[in-house]
């Protein structure tokens, strides 16, 4: 457990890095989140369109202009989360960014009008719980680097 008279002890720059820190990881996730969410969204509501059986079928699926949305956005998505574990401990990127699966549930809902039985809204308020408690640590544990 961290003694918090360290925190106190922090002169300003390094205070000034933490807080730099902390908003560059909550900015990253944000993209990270969105990218999942839209990037799936448009993905699935473009295979949705297409009539793909075959392997081949699905490799000019690409060229569908949701499809080919949806893959870009997946691309940033793989970017930004790449980028976000280069700084902030994955025991906090991985919960604080499975806010998608709850958007995703939202948006499937929403966008491409899925039905969700109601142990799958059970199971997103959840996670939710669990990203608003991971979301009040730090995104890093200090560890040298």
């Amino acid at each position: 457990m961290p003694d918090p008279r360290a925190a106190l002890a922090q002169s300003p720059p390094e205070a000034a890095g933490h807080h730099r820190l902390r908003w560059k990881t909550y900015l990253f996730a944000t993209v990270v989140v969105l990218s999942a969410v839209l990037g799936n969204t448009a993905l699935a509501h473009g295979m949705k369109a297409v009539d793909a059986a075959s392997p081949a079928q699905y490799v000019t699926a690409i060229f569908h202009p949701w499809v080919a949305l949806g893959v870009g956005l997946l691309i940033l998505w793989l970017l930004t989360r790449m980028t976000l574990l280069s700084w902030a401990d994955l025991s906090f990127v991985m919960p604080i960014t499975a806010l998608d699966y709850v958007l995703t549930g939202v948006s499937g809902w929403l966008v491409l009008n899925e039905q969700l039985p109601p142990a799958r809204w059970a199971g997103i308020a959840l996670i939710v719980a669990g990203v608003a408690l991971v979301g009040s640590t730090h995104p890093s544990s200090g560890r040298a680097r």
